[in-house]
């Protein structure tokens, strides 16, 4: 009897433990991420789904299988000298102290990688274009590859691998003798690790395409976000800057080497497709032309600007209604942008916004969550309201707009069902962000 109830112990550990790990790795295996969740989960993750869908299910990595085993003996060790279920309530915070003991080894592995692209890129010699900043990172790089790719040979990375070890990847797996310029993302989520990356990949072309709330729980405040992407400049000889914003407007003046200060208003930006965001496909036109590349090439190219996955791609569904798809992520500036599409959206049928809100906007995330929907009152006909995470602002917000129908689903794809119950021929739904399962 007391082996079959400690195997059942240890199977609802690993259980538990499953779902922990899924946290640390949508986290990408940040200290002390878990815990933080841990609390908005109440501990043990009753409700946290132990299958994750969104973005993807848990992937069995190197990395994560290591962060399992580590987390597995430090939970054995407490077995030997505590109940079963204080190492289940404990498990979140027993993850983090994985995480912690993993990360100089794993490191150390990055480092070999890093190395091998390191030596490919003092091989090959393209001219390195770095691109940061709170959003439009993504979509700017992959317009500046498409600007420039008939008059030079270009690479830029694909997806969102913008952090160490997705970098080096880029360059081992895609850069070739040849290749002219090197089109690099890069992210951070605090101080020195945009400087770390450019120690061993120094850009020529360094550019910010905006600052943010993005990630302001994890920076604090948007000069400590400004200071962390200004770590891209140090070691460029040209600095593209959207002076649109604000914050990068008085960082120009104080940057030593030569800047490029774009606006929305370049006349070129007006030949690119609408759902492109004008200050983005700003920069990528001034990176382009630093690169050499013509105003005459770079018009011929601006019409057929490709559309990133999920940022405001249009398809229309098998039951006729029109679907908006800016899920890939979401910030103010983002939103705004997104509601003038639907706007826009010809036909006389019903506009539906189906959102789970905006995440990691710190102390500003209610206040921008109930602005967002407020906003989408005056355009849609129905707002369909995704988790619990924001809901309690965004109805709010929902309310005080006057908006038409609400409702509120437990997830996506209660969302989707909604959606395919209701709309027809002639209506369009927009999906602004995805709720990560890791979320309420």
């Amino acid at each position: 009897m007391i082996w079959a109830l400690l195997v059942v112990w240890l199977v609802l550990i690993a259980l538990n433990d499953v779902r922990w790990l899924r946290v640390a790795q949508r986290e990408h295996y940040e200290p002390g991420r878990v815990s933080r969740f841990a609390w908005r989960w109440g501990i043990v993750g009753v409700g946290l789904p132990l299958h994750g869908s969104r973005p993807g299910p848990l992937a069995w990595t190197r990395r994560l299988r290591t962060l399992a085993v580590v987390t597995a003996i430090i939970e054995v060790a407490l077995l030997l000298a505590v109940w079963p279920i204080v190492v289940l309530v404990l498990a979140p915070f027993l993850v983090d102290l994985a995480v912690f003991i993993t990360a100089p080894l794993e490191r150390r592995l990055a480092g070999r990688w890093v190395g091998d692209a390191t030596r490919r890129l003092n091989s090959v010699r393209p001219t390195v274009v770095a691109i940061t900043g709170s959003y439009g990172k993504t979509s700017t790089k992959v317009y500046v590859g498409h600007l420039v790719a008939t008059a030079r040979s270009v690479v830029a990375t694909p997806g969102s691998f913008n952090n160490r070890l997705g970098l080096a990847r880029s360059i081992n797996e895609h850069l070739v003798p040849g290749t002219e310029v090197f089109v690099a993302e890069m992210g951070t989520y605090g101080p020195g690790e945009v400087r770390d990356l450019c120690s061993w990949l120094p850009p020529k072309i360094a550019a910010i395409t905006a600052i943010g709330p993005v990630h302001l729980e994890r920076f604090g405040s948007e000069d400590r976000t400004l200071a962390a992407k200004a770590e891209i400049l140090e070691r460029a000889e040209v600095a593209v800057l959207n002076v649109d914003d604000a914050r990068l407007a008085a960082l120009a003046p104080a940057v030593d080497i030569r800047v490029v200060g774009v606006h929305a208003t370049d006349p070129l930006v007006d030949l690119a497709p609408p759902t492109a965001a004008a200050t983005n496909v700003a920069v990528a036109i001034a990176i382009a032309r630093e690169l050499g590349v013509g105003d005459d090439v770079i018009a011929a190219q601006l019409p057929t600007l490709p559309v990133p996955a999920h940022r405001l791609t249009e398809t229309m569904s098998d039951k006729g209604f029109a679907i908006l798809d800016d899920t890939f992520n979401a910030n103010p500036a983002g939103t705004r942008h997104a509601l003038a599409a639907l706007a826009r959206h010809s036909g006389a049928g019903s506009k539906v916004l189906v959102t789970p809100g905006m995440y990691e906007l710190g102390p500003r995330q209610a206040e921008e969550n109930a602005s967002f929907t407020r906003d989408a009152a005056s355009v849609a006909t129905h707002i369909v309201v995704v988790g619990r995470t924001n809901r309690a602002a965004l109805l709010a917000g929902a309310e005080a707009g006057g908006a038409l129908e609400v409702t509120a689903v437990r997830n996506r794809n209660a969302a989707v069902a909604w959606v395919r119950a209701h709309l027809g021929p002639g209506d369009v739904v927009l999906y602004v962000n995805d709720q990560p399962d890791h979320y309420p």
